[in-house]
């Protein structure tokens, strides 16, 4: 994927993610709306769903850090520290448990702090990008199983992200508030 697509993609997403989270009311973005994959008994509400998505696009951007400074296990998720290969199961179950830390942490933010959270997860992996050569792009993230597994193609997913999690808050909503929100 080329440094222009991934850029455009990103921004892009960014826009998209403001104008239809913002586009939502207080009680929208507040309402439980979805089960947690962690906890049944926990639901996430837009702003969740929202905040998340910085969770995540910090792990992308620390796991390309890692790769870029050698590191064999970058992705980090798919071995105990021990070395012990953890089962696709075992796998999500851990990364469900960290979202939900995280949703736990961040669950009474604002939506002002949840856009500044998001913003600066955007712009540490613009950061990212712009440091990162083509070459480096085209690198394979050892471990990914996100888009192609190159450094360019996971940084590029984080767009993709924010559109799957929209259409969750969307969707559970009931509602859709224009034609634009389907892309």
């Amino acid at each position: 994927m080329r440094r222009v697509e991934i850029e455009i993609a990103l921004n892009e997403s960014r826009n998209r993610a403001l104008a239809r989270f913002g586009s939502l009311t207080p009680e929208q973005r507040t309402r439980p709306l979805t089960l947690s994959e962690h906890d049944p008994n926990n639901r996430w509400h837009a702003l969740d769903h929202f905040g998340h998505l910085a969770l995540i696009e910090r792990n992308f951007v620390a796991m390309i850090r890692r790769h870029v400074a050698g590191n064999a296990n970058p992705v980090g998720l798919l071995t105990t520290r021990e070395g012990v290969i953890l089962s696709r199961e075992q796998v999500l179950a851990s990364v469900h448990e960290m979202t939900d830390q995280y949703q736990h942490e961040h669950h009474d933010d604002s939506f002002s702090r949840v856009v500044a959270l998001t913003g600066d997860a955007r712009a540490q992996t613009l950061q990212l990008l712009g440091e990162l050569t083509d070459e480096q792009l085209d690198e394979v993230l050892e471990g990914a199983p996100w888009s192609d597994g190159t450094l360019g193609g996971v940084l590029a997913a984080n767009a993709d992200h924010a559109r799957m999690h929209w259409t969750w808050v969307r969707d559970a909503l009931g509602e859709s508030t224009s034609s634009s929100d389907r892309t």
